[in-house]
């Protein structure tokens, strides 16, 4: 008899709570890890791996990404996951929405989530959860039975949809957003959401840690303005007008606004998504001094952190909220080493070709937003960490621990006893260059075309079991939904 069903020899374990990266074996039983420590009897497993002394990070979790936005859900989940195991992601938390994209139909969550989860079951080779937006005031009425009945426990207000769609000016907000005649998107609908959420809190005491409210902090009225001013003018082109488009003291102004509604409506668990310039992040760091009651946690993407307006390859480019000039690119640098950035994600949206550049493809406001990365996510960021002072422990820790303990994953997060066997086996010595042409994403082009990373994922384990190694995802998709909080 078996004691092991997996062993992996000889890795360095990366931990987000310790310095040092010892040396150690890890043991897999009933798809948790169940002994680590070195020198454990190969004898005694089914199945023995050499890790090679590579590094074994925990899989990450990736909390921010868009499946089925703009294509199938049903496709999305099985390419786009692939391209998550590619990079070490072994749980996916992607955003989802009524209204025009994602399932392209309006009404209530009742009706439309149980279509979003037939869609992705069986599909996915990772593990993945939603978070679910409240477009409609019947929407905030639905919050306690979204947590009660589907485990879905945080939530989301896009601020810039007040007189903005998805990629840019939109005269027909409600046929848009797919919302009753009469209501808007507006502050008074994030205030009367955040009122929402709290009284799901308050509902759900023993659940009130794991609930929370992600915002994307930009301001539509600014946006529109300015997309009017450098439109006019002429001056620039590409990723520098669409940045300039969106300036970053729209993002600051949008923070403040929602950190000020967050004390009002005395919710505590607020979430500032993919910070991309120095406004935004100071204004962030501002208000979490101004309302110490509030915990406030920090987003930042992969795709901000490694690329800018000159660097990403053309208008593929394209994203909310922009890519920015390389002193905000420093600027979140700066942050993250100083600790002031709670996770990276990829804020991953597979937009093909065809469907991403308008005509002509030069023309920046004419492209859709948005574009794929999570295969660059853990391998960008420890690839680029060295460079920048960043510890292997804080990769571990931005990548996997904080994303799982804001979201209620207790069972993910740490190559620990107990917890989900979940790892991806790193090589911080093995360089390499980004090609779309060997991403797993159905997405056929990147912005990251040519960038030169420093480590890279070899192999990655879902509950004990391989999905990725020799450079291709391995076997059937064996992905779970994940009902939140889940339970060790």
């Amino acid at each position: 008899m078996t004691e092991l069903d997996l062993l992996i020899k000889n890795v360095r374990l990366v931990k987000h709570d310790a310095p040092d990266i010892p040396t150690t074996d890890i043991g897999v039983k009933d798809g948790v890890f169940h002994r680590i420590a070195p020198g454990i009897p190969a004898s005694g497993a089914a199945q023995v791996v050499d890790g090679k002394g590579l590094l074994a990070f925990p899989g990450v979790v990736d909390a921010h990404q868009h499946w089925g936005i703009y294509n199938p859900l049903s496709d999305d989940t099985v390419t786009e996951s692939r391209a998550c195991a590619q990079g070490g992601v072994t749980t996916a938390l992607t955003y989802m929405r009524t209204g025009q994209y994602y399932m392209n139909r309006g009404g209530s969550y009742d009706e439309v989530f149980p279509l979003v989860l037939d869609a992705s079951e069986g599909r996915s080779h990772v593990d993945y959860g939603f978070h679910l937006a409240p477009m409609q005031k019947s929407h905030i009425d639905e919050i306690p039975e979204l947590i009660a009945r589907f485990g879905v426990t945080s939530f989301k207000v896009f601020m810039f949809y007040g007189s903005h769609g998805l990629h840019g000016r939109s005269a027909d907000q409600n046929s848009f957003l797919m919302i009753p005649p009469g209501e808007r998107y507006d502050l008074a609908h994030f205030e009367f959401v955040m009122r929402g959420v709290q009284a799901a809190r308050k509902a759900y005491p023993e659940l009130a840690d794991s609930i929370s409210l992600s915002l994307h902090c930009e301001t539509a009225e600014i946006m529109t303005a300015y997309t009017r001013l450098v439109e006019e003018e002429g001056r620039l082109d590409g990723l520098a007008a669409y940045s300039a488009s969106r300036p970053p003291h729209s993002e600051g102004l949008a923070v403040t606004i929602a950190s000020y509604l967050a004390a009002e409506t005395n919710l505590p668990n607020i979430n500032l998504l993919h910070l991309s310039s120095r406004k935004a992040i100071e204004a962030a760091m501002l208000m979490a001094k101004t309302f110490p009651q509030v915990d406030f946690r920090r987003e930042v993407t992969i795709g901000h952190l490694l690329a800018n307006i000159e660097t990403a390859s053309g208008v593929g480019g394209k994203v909310n909220p922009p890519l920015r000039p390389q002193e905000d690119v420093d600027a979140l640098w700066e942050h993250l080493v100083a600790g002031d950035v709670d996770w990276v994600v990829s804020d991953h949206a597979c937009c093909k070709e065809e469907t991403k550049f308008g005509d002509p493809k030069s023309d920046v406001f004419a492209a859709k937003s948005g574009f794929g990365g999570t295969e660059y996510l853990l391998p960008g960021l420890a690839g680029a960490a060295p460079a920048h002072g960043l510890p292997l422990q804080k990769v571990a820790e931005l990548t996997s621990w904080s994303p799982a303990q804001r979201f209620g994953l207790s069972t993910k997060g740490q190559i620990a006893e107990g917890y989900d066997a979940d790892l991806a086996l790193v090589d911080p010595s093995a360089s390499w260059t980004v090609d779309a042409a060997d991403s797993e994403s159905a997405q056929e082009y990147t912005p990251l075309q040519g960038l030169e990373v420093g480590a890279r994922v070899e192999s990655t384990f879902l509950r004990g079991t391989q999905v990725y190694g020799d450079r291709k995802v391995m076997g059937a998709p064996r992905g779970r939904y994940l009902s939140r909080p889940t339970k060790r």
